[in-house]
C-alpha cells in the first residue's frame, strides 16, 4: 500500500518569514501606540497648561514712598529656546483701561493708592484697603483660568526700606495674609523689599529691553539710566572693563554677557534735595521767632508770593532774643515747623541748587567753587558720595532720563533732547520772573512752587555732579518703570523653571504609564514571541518541527504499483 497523500495544508519558508515580520511590525505598532498614549496623558493641556501655552502674564506691586501702584504684563514666547527673551505683547495699564484707581497725582498713567504702605506699620486694615484693590483690578485683566498660573510678585522700595526690620517685617506679613486669599500664584520670597541696587538694575533692564538692545545675537550698544525720584537717583551704566565695584552687576540676558555698575544715592532725589536748601539756608538766616512761635526761612528760588508752613528737620535756627538798643542773646533751634517764603533770586538760587547737586549742606556753601568736580578724583570732593561718570561712562554715551526728570520736562514743554544749555537758560527766565506770569505752568500750580528749583537742580546734578555735559541726554519715556525689568527677569525665570517642572513632571508620568505591572507584562510576551520566532519555525499541525537549515520537502503522489 503506498503513503498516504499528505494534507494539503502546505507552509513554506517564505511564509514564516511574512509571519515573522509582520508579528514585529505589530509589536513596534503596538509599543508606538503605548508610548504615544502615555505621553498624551503625561502632556494633558489641563495639567501642563504652562508648557503648551504661548503666552503667559506676570503681575507686579510697586509699594513705593508716595503710594502703591500695579502693572500686568503679557508675555509671548516664540518657542522653548532659554535664550529667547519674549516678547511683551500687553502692558497695564496704558492708555485704554481706566478705573477709579487712576491717581491724577500720576504723571503718566498708573493704577495707584496713597499713601505709601509704610505708612500702616501695625495697621493691617490700611494695608489692606491699599492693597487688595490693586489686586482686584489686576485680576480683572488676567483671564479667569490663568490666574492660578500667574504669579505676583509685591516688591517695596524707599519707603519699607527705611522702617526697621520689625517694622517692615510685619508690613511684609499683612501683605501676604491679603495675597494668600487672592486667586494669583504667589511665594513669601515674591514679598520683599527691593535693595536700591536691584531697583536700579530692574529699571535699566526695563529701559534696554523697551529700546531693543538686549537678546541679541550680536551685541547691541546699551544705553545708560538716570532715574530721579523723590528721595533716591538711581544711576545705572555699562562698562567694558571688569573691576572689583560693589556696584558692579554680571548678568548674562540671553547669549549676551553684560557688566553693569549699578547706583542708588538716597540722598539726590527731589524732595531730599530740597529739604537740603531748606537746613542750608536756616544755617545763614538770623530771624525772629513770629508770635506763633514759628520762624520764617526765606527761599531764593521761591517767589515772593509763596508761603508754605514747612516741617523742616535738622533745620538750626539762629533766634535773637532781646529788646532793641539792649545787648541781643543768640542761640540755635531746632524748628518743628516753619514758614517757607518765597524770596526769589537768580544768582542765590542758582548757587544754592548748585551746592545741594553735590551734597553739600554746610553753613559756608555759598562760598563753596563748584564746577571743579568732573576735573577731580571721585573721592576728592566733599562727602565722596558724588559720582564722575566721566572714566565708567565710556561704554556708552547715551542716556536715558526718566521719573523726575520727565516730569520736570514735560511740566515745562521742554525738547525731550534739550541741551544743558537750554535748560540753565529756560531756569534763569522762569526764575527771574514771578510764577503767576509763567503760561507754561500756570494750569499746574500745585506743582509751580518748587519748578524754579527744581529745572536748576537737574541741570547741575547732570553737569555737576553726574559729569554729563558732553553726554546725549533724552528725557522719557515717561511710561517706563523698574517693574519691567522685575517682570522680566523674576517672571522670565519663573517660566523657566515651570516650564522644566512640568516636561520632567511629563516625563515621569510617561514612565510611569510604561512602567505598570500590566504594561511590562505584555511588553514581555511579545517581546518572548518575537525572540522565539525568530529562532524557530513554527511547526505543521501532527509534524515534528524541522531543523532551521533544511527546506521543506515538496511531497507528489506515487503511482500506484499493480498488485
Amino acid at each position: 500500500m503506498g503513503p498516504k497523500s499528505p494534507s494539503k495544508l502546505k507552509v513554506s519558508f517564505l511564509g514564516f518569514a511574512q509571519l515573522r515580520q509582520g508579528l514585529a511590525l505589530s509589536i513596534l505598532v503596538f509599543v508606538t501606540a503605548l508610548l504615544s498614549l502615555g505621553v498624551y496623558f503625561a502632556f494633558n493641556p489641563i495639567k501642563s497648561q504652562n508648557v503648551l501655552e504661548r503666552s503667559y502674564f506676570t503681575v507686579v506691586v510697586d509699594c513705593g514712598s508716595t503710594g502703591t501702584r500695579v502693572n500686568v504684563y503679557e508675555w509671548e514666547r516664540r518657542g522653548f529656546d532659554i535664550l529667547d527673551l519674549p516678547i511683551l505683547v500687553r502692558s497695564l495699564p496704558d492708555n485704554s483701561t481706566k478705573s477709579p484707581l487712576w491717581k491724577k497725582s500720576c504723571h503718566y498713567h498708573c493704577v495707584q493708592t496713597e499713601p505709601g504702605l509704610h505708612q500702616f506699620v501695625g495697621n493691617a486694615t490700611g494695608v489692606r484697603a491699599s492693597l487688595e484693590p490693586l489686586i482686584l483690578w489686576a485680576e480683572q485683566w488676567v483671564p479667569l483660568e490663568r490666574h492660578r498660573d500667574t504669579p505676583i510678585f509685591i516688591l517695596a522700595t524707599a519707603g519699607l526700606r527705611r522702617l526697621t526690620i520689625e517694622d517692615s517685617t510685619q508690613v511684609l506679613d499683612d501683605i501676604e495674609d491679603i495675597v494668600k486669599n487672592r486667586t494669583f500664584m504667589y511665594k513669601r520670597s515674591w514679598i520683599r523689599i527691593l535693595s536700591g541696587k536691584e531697583e536700579a538694575y530692574y529699571g535699566w533692564l526695563a529701559l534696554n529691553y523697551k529700546l531693543g538692545n538686549l537678546g541679541n545675537s550680536s551685541k547691541a550698544y546699551t544705553s545708560g539710566l538716570l532715574d530721579l525720584g523723590g528721595s533716591s537717583l538711581q544711576v545705572v551704566v555699562e562698562v567694558k572693563d571688569s573691576r572689583d565695584d560693589e556696584n558692579l552687576i554680571r548678568s548674562k540676558i540671553g547669549s549676551i554677557n553684560h557688566q553693569i555698575l549699578a547706583y542708588s544715592l538716597p540722598a539726590f532725589g527731589l524732595n531730599s534735595a530740597f529739604d537740603r536748601t531748606m537746613v542750608m539756608l536756616s544755617h545763614v538766616q538770623r530771624v525772629r521767632e513770629t508770635d506763633s512761635d514759628r520762624v520764617e526761612i526765606r527761599h531764593p528760588c521761591l517767589s515772593s508770593d509763596f508761603v508754605q508752613n514747612f516741617t523742616c528737620n535738622g533745620c538750626s535756627i539762629i533766634n535773637i532774643t532781646g529788646q532793641q538798643n539792649a545787648v541781643s542773646e543768640m542761640h540755635e533751634k531746632e524748628p518743628n515747623s516753619a514758614y517757607l517764603v518765597g524770596d526769589l533770586n537768580w544768582e542765590q538760587c542758582k548757587r544754592l541748587v548748585n551746592a545741594a547737586a553735590m551734597n553739600y549742606s554746610g553753613s559756608d556753601w555759598s562760598q563753596q567753587t563748584f564746577g571743579v568736580n568732573c576735573d577731580s578724583d571721585l573721592s576728592s570732593h566733599s562727602g565722596g558720595n558724588m559720582l564722575n561718570l566721566t572714566e565708567i561712562a565710556h561704554h556708552s554715551r547715551h542716556f536715558h532720563a526718566l521719573s523726575g526728570f520727565f516730569v520736570i520736562q514735560n511740566m515745562l514743554n521742554l525738547s525731550p533732547r534739550a541741551s544743558l544749555t537750554e535748560i540753565w537758560e529756560t531756569g534763569e527766565q522762569l526764575c527771574s520772573r514771578s510764577w503767576t506770569d509763567s503760561s507754561s505752568v500756570s494750569e499746574k500750580q500745585i506743582y509751580a512752587g518748587q519748578y524754579c528749583f527744581r529745572l536748576p537742580y537737574v541741570a547741575s546734578l547732570l553737569e555737576n555732579s553726574l559729569c554729563l555735559g558732553n553726554a546725549e541726554i533724552v528725557f522719557g519715556p515717561g511710561d517706563l518703570s523698574w517693574t519691567l525689568g522685575a517682570a522680566l527677569i523674576e517672571g522670565e525665570y519663573l517660566w523657566l523653571v515651570t516650564t522644566k517642572t512640568h516636561v520632567t513632571i511629563a516625563t515621569l508620568e510617561s514612565i510611569k504609564i510604561l512602567s505598570s505591572p500590566v504594561f511590562l507584562s505584555v511588553l514581555f510576551l511579545l517581546l518572548l514571541s518575537l525572540i522565539f520566532c525568530s529562532q524557530n519555525k513554527l511547526p505543521i499541525p501532527g509534524k515534528k518541527g524541522f531543523p532551521a537549515e533544511v527546506p521543506l520537502p515538496s511531497f507528489i503522489h506515487s503511482k500506484q504499483r499493480p498488485h
